[in-house]
């Protein structure tokens, strides 16, 4: 089973380094200065980007590993349908050879009964009779015998000759006992080749098995090296997404702080427009006494709109 680690290292990707990572607490949210939250906010926005970088290239890996994987399955498929279509051949010669066996068997039990019938089995041959006959015959022309050697030799003559004559008569009346064995020996032949086919598509059948089954070996690894590098993608996935969680949770904050600033400020001015127009009506008050005014209290009452 491969390990996370073995596909980081095989496919040069770099560690999820938990040390990099930025924190955020409640005390820091709350209580930090507007100068240390901009600060947080930006590491945690940085270290954000590198995560959904290392998400990205993970995911891009993992997508890849599910392709290659298909792709080995689709392989394996083929083999499987190859493998199948040539088992279909294998059994239609099996058929084959089978009936054709069936009925060269039966035409040699024909050759062998009408042999059986014929007596052709039993006994010499034509061509050992005849062989025998003219040996028989060289010796009568060739050497000198006695009354009684000769006679007798004559005699057998006669009886291989008697023989010859019946064996020749069995085979005339045995009609188209050769053709009989010839087709019975084609029938055969063509067992032979029909039984040669089986053997002959049988083994690439299985050299087919064979590649469908390292096929799916290899489809079953890399689908475990895509495993291991979605739950990579996912580790990092789900680091950037608490970085960008706590970046935006900074972010509000800050917000609420320039709101806070604003209504101070805001305060400040209404204060201070408040005193103005306070200090105005002093003015005004003198003016209306009597009193001179200079060109300083003049602008204070144009300002404050009583003048």
């Amino acid at each position: 089973m491969v390990t996370k680690e073995e596909v980081l290292e095989e496919y040069g990707l770099d560690q999820l380094a938990e040390s990099q990572n930025v924190e955020l607490d409640d005390e820091k949210l709350e209580s930090g200065s507007k100068g240390s939250l901009i600060k947080l906010a930006g590491q945690l926005r940085d270290r954000r980007n590198d995560l959904n970088q290392m998400a990205s290239e993970r995911a891009s890996k993992r997508d890849d590993l599910n392709a290659k994987t298909r792709e080995k399955v689709d392989e394996a498929q083929e083999h499987r349908e190859k493998r199948d279509e040539l088992n279909e051949k294998v059994q239609e010669h099996k058929e084959s050879r089978n009936e054709m066996n069936a009925e060269a068997n039966e035409l040699f039990d024909e050759v062998e009964q009408r042999k059986q019938d014929l007596e052709l089995g039993s006994g010499k041959s034509i061509e050992e009779l005849k062989e025998e006959i003219e040996d028989l015959e060289f010796k009568q022309q060739t050497e000198v015998l006695s009354t009684e050697d000769e006679r007798e030799l004559i005699e057998k003559i006669e009886e291989k000759r008697e023989q010859l004559a019946e064996k020749k008569g069995k085979v005339e009346q045995s009609g188209d006992l050769e053709e009989l064995i010839e087709e019975a020996e084609e029938v055969r032949s063509e067992a032979s080749t029909h039984h040669q086919k089986v053997t002959e598509l049988a083994d690439e059948a299985q050299e087919h098995h064979n590649q469908m089954i390292e096929a799916y070996r290899e489809a079953d690894e890399i689908r475990d090296e895509a495993d291991e590098m979605h739950e990579l993608f996912v580790e990092a996935q789900e680091a950037a997404d608490r970085h960008h969680e706590d970046f935006v949770s900074v972010q509000k904050r800050l917000r609420e702080l320039d709101k806070e600033e604003e209504q101070e400020r805001k305060a400040e001015r209404e204060e201070k427009k408040e005193e103005e127009r306070e200090e105005a009506e002093e003015i005004y008050q003198k003016f209306k006494e009597g009193e001179t005014l200079d060109t300083e209290d003049l602008m204070k009452l144009q300002k404050t709109g009583l003048l």
